[in-house]
């Protein structure tokens, strides 16, 4: 899988979601509780942009008339139809076993780390011949 560097982390303000193009896909990646999630922005179901989804709790309840939130800000609720997605794997609340959003690996790097990188330059040899550069390709 390559690597593709999207955003600063100061680009997407905490609570809030930038959608960007990556080999031709539509992934949004959300910063939630000082971490960062990306999903494909497509609900499964009719095609929703998630990036318009809303960020909710999880909701539990141990017995009637008490409820208890939980993982807040972590979960997609579709705007158009309000299926519910985990932000962290895409899975989703109604069937978990059938249907998920597709997920991706998400890693913050300081600018000095990624500045070293793996990189390495193509070179050539060069010689010089009587006045000219010759470049050997």
């Amino acid at each position: 899988m390559a690597r593709h560097i999207v955003a600063r982390t100061s680009d997407i303000p905490p609570g809030g979601n930038k959608v960007f193009g990556v080999e031709g896909r539509d992934i949004v990646v959300f910063h939630v509780n000082g971490e960062f999630f990306a999903l494909l922005n497509r609900c499964p179901h009719e095609g929703a942009p998630l990036a318009k989804a809303a960020c909710v709790a999880r909701l539990t309840s141990p017995e009637p008339g008490v409820y208890q939130r939980s993982r807040v800000g972590e979960l997609l609720r579709c705007p158009w139809h309000g299926w519910e997605f985990d932000m962290r794997n895409g899975q989703s609340y109604f069937d978990p076993k059938r249907v998920k959003v597709r997920s991706y690996p998400v890693a913050v790097e300081s600018g000095e780390e990624l500045q070293k990188g793996p990189y390495v330059a193509e070179t050539f040899p060069v010689r010089v011949e009587d006045s000219y550069v010759i470049v050997e390709v």
